[in-house]
């Protein structure tokens, strides 16, 4: 038996990115459903995170010189 579920362009276009190529959608969901394995998607440290930004604030000044 199987469900349609409604989504929208850009909540599709998110699951895409974080879909497996051999992957299917309700394997996807599935995994990401998973109690087992929580997703951490965004969750640096303030530490971590002002080190990337320092990084992409490097690479852009890099560019433009």
């Amino acid at each position: 038996m199987s469900t349609s579920i409604r989504v929208s362009e850009e909540t599709k276009a998110k699951l895409n990115r974080l879909k497996q190529d051999d992957e299917s959608f309700d394997e996807l969901l599935e995994r990401l459903a998973d109690d087992e394995e929580p997703i951490a998607i965004g969750s640096w440290d303030s530490d971590t995170a002002d080190r990337a930004r320092d990084a992409i604030s490097r690479s852009r000044d890099s560019f433009e010189r």
